[in-house]
């Protein structure tokens, strides 16, 4: 199911599924960059989320995507990216990211001296959409290349070389988490240059949908005390008695990767979220919280329906 169908089926506002039809009408992507188009594996589930994100990407803003861990960030930019036809560019930001790597810089080819351009110039040149990944961690010097091309001015200066104009179609997606090591508060000029979605918590029904929608297979039943036992792991982080290493959606996704291949679910919960954490205290906390809801010999082919 493409993504237009799902967000019909979702509920979503026609006449913003019909503003991102004319979108990409209005702008085809080229043959070339049609391999970076994403094909997410998994959507996005929140119908008030979706349309919020649509309008300020019609409206022609960037949008910065806020929230805790597992909220689903780079998911819905990956499925922003597919809904909307778009080539997509991805920065993980980190403490070696500098202007020369993300607008580009001189190489030797063997022959001559060229440009190789990096990735935010070609976002900008391709009228892709970039996503700027943990951009709370970002130097300096690597925010200020930012500053003139998510303003009205929608341009990059490239040292030596010009000024290129962003095309019209390009748009840029921030995800931050807040607290992680290493991150900081953005300062008021970035801030201002996005609209801001604060992303909620992944609903119980939405879990189950999510969970259903990968592994199609899964007994309802069985789904249903998985997405329990989330919610259970997130009400433990939220209260401070265990950290948020153990909200791990990606983990929970993955151990129903390894009970289809015959894993036990004790084992695979094991290996995808209780021994994530390395103390061994809250290990045995995470464990007494699976253990009551999830039973730790359960097969494949009870996890499984044939």
């Amino acid at each position: 199911m493409g993504v237009i169908d799902f967000l019909k089926d979702e509920g979503v506002d026609e006449s913003l599924l019909e503003g991102v039809r004319e979108f990409r009408d209005r702008y085809p992507v080229a043959d070339e960059n049609s391999i970076r188009v994403p094909d997410p594996e998994y959507r996005y589930y929140g119908r008030r989320i979706w349309e919020l994100a649509i309008a300020a990407i019609l409206a022609g803003k960037n949008l910065l995507l806020a929230g805790p861990k597992a909220t689903g960030k780079n998911v819905l930019a990956e499925n922003l990216a597919a809904l909307f036809s778009r080539p997509m560019w991805t920065v993980s930001f980190h403490i070696n990211t500098d202007a020369a790597w993300l607008v580009g810089t001189d190489t030797y080819d063997g022959n001559k001296v060229v440009f190789r351009a990096g990735p935010i110039y070609r976002c900008a040149a391709e009228g892709g959409f970039g996503v700027l990944d943990e951009i709370n961690m970002a130097k300096n010097e690597s925010l200020a290349v930012l500053h003139a091309a998510l303003d009205f001015r929608r341009s990059i200066d490239i040292p030596g070389y010009d000024r290129i104009a962003l095309r019209p179609e390009t748009r840029f997606i921030a995800t931050m988490n807040h607290g992680y090591a290493g991150t900081r508060d953005l300062n008021e000029a970035l801030t201002s240059r996005f609209v801001v979605l604060d992303m909620p918590l992944m609903a119980e029904d939405d879990l189950v949908r999510l969970i259903g929608a990968r592994y199609s297979h899964v007994n309802p039943k069985i789904c249903a005390q998985f997405a329990k036992l989330y919610g259970e792991l997130e009400k433990k982080a939220e209260s401070g008695e265990i950290s948020e290493t153990a909200l791990d959606l990606r983990g929970l996704l993955d151990a129903f990767a390894l009970m289809e291949q015959g894993v036990s679910s004790g084992d695979a919960l094991s290996m995808c979220i209780i021994d994530k954490t390395f103390d061994s205290y809250e290990r045995g906390l995470i464990r007494d919280v699976i253990k009551a809801r999830i039973p730790m010999d359960l097969t494949r082919d009870i996890v499984f329906e044939k």
